[in-house]
């Protein structure tokens, strides 16, 4: 896994023998265990790694207009019940949160409102409950509906 796992070396010496993976790919998820010798005294931990894959069609960034699907996979072994997706942190049908299961969310023609922070919650048949966040971008144009923009002479226009 290397150049992707780390121990931070200044923390050993507080006690703290915590992995760093970065980045997370779908197959790190498993079973980890650590073990720790510290004079004569063997210490293990055993630590399991969860993963959520966001995976979006077109990749980020989208263009706007274009068809955009959103999936959200975990390797949490019990069976999906139900896929809800927030946008901005926000609940309720007026707010742009969609739950379905099974399959991805769609959106027909993404606009620049769509851009910003995408939440995919999964929900389990032992009902836990499980989320991922990621940040949507949308390349296109957030200006007037008409596309004539009149500036004075010697002034700037946007």
């Amino acid at each position: 896994m290397k150049p992707r796992v780390s121990l931070q070396d200044s923390a050993l010496r507080n006690g703290n023998f915590s992995l760093r993976i970065d980045p997370v790919r779908s197959e790190d998820a498993g079973l980890y265990e650590a073990w720790v010798k510290y004079n004569s005294e063997v210490h293990t931990c055993h630590v399991e790694l969860g993963v959520i894959t966001v995976t979006l069609s077109p990749p980020n960034p989208v263009v706007g207009n274009e068809l955009l699907l959103m999936s959200c996979n975990s390797s949490y072994r019990a069976s999906l019940v139900e896929i809800c997706w927030f946008h901005n942190g926000h609940l309720g049908t007026n707010s742009r949160t969609f739950c379905s299961f099974p399959g991805a969310l769609s959106i027909l023609r993404p606009a620049m409102s769509d851009a910003g922070s995408w939440c995919c919650q999964l929900r389990y048949s032992d009902n836990e409950v499980i989320s991922a966040t990621f940040n949507l971008q949308i390349l296109g144009f957030d200006g007037p509906t008409n596309p004539v923009v009149y500036a004075a002479a010697g002034s700037a226009a946007h």
